[in-house]
């Protein structure tokens, strides 16, 4: 079976409650939900963590590439101004990492100083950004390490966030 970490960075507990005009009103909860349910029906240990501190995410990367993880999911959320120290260690872990970002951060005129660490970056397609993680991860892990762990690549389901 594969296994995932999903780590949410800063305020993305509170995903639902805080500016549903750019984050949509689906829950953490409800979003955790769905996306265990999609894992789960992938084949897929999904493992989803919260954090408002970068030193704990840190410290989960880490432990994941001892535990020799499969991949890394992670939505640096807040920690995507100045998250240096997370980037730095990022860059130490040979670990497949997809960045995530619900919403297109480039047009809000922000830059992520962790995606460079990343094997790649997706934005702005609202909560379906998870789910194109989720599938671009499984993808990857086929094709280019050959892991076949009983894995289904194939659409998410559908989701309003913004």
């Amino acid at each position: 079976m594969i296994r995932l970490l999903l780590i949410q960075g800063a305020n993305m507990e509170w995903l639902g409650r805080r500016q549903p005009e750019l984050y949509g009103t689906i829950t953490a909860a409800e979003l955790d939900a769905m996306l265990l349910t999609e894992a789960e029906a992938r084949g897929i240990a999904l493992d989803t963590r919260y954090t408002n501190l970068e030193g704990e995410a840190i410290s989960w990367i880490y432990a994941a590439a001892r535990e020799e993880i499969d991949g890394i999911l992670i939505n640096p959320a807040g920690f995507l101004y100045a998250g240096y120290a997370l980037r730095d260690c990022l860059r130490g872990v040979t670990v497949p990492i997809i960045e995530i970002h619900v919403t297109n951060i480039e047009r809000r005129g922000m830059h992520s100083v962790t995606a460079e660490a990343a094997l790649g970056y997706i934005a702005g397609l609202g909560l379906n950004s998870y789910f194109v993680a989720l599938d671009a991860m499984l993808r990857h892990l086929i094709q280019c390490t050959g892991t076949r762990k009983s894995v289904s690549a194939g659409p998410g389901p559908d989701t309003d966030g913004g």
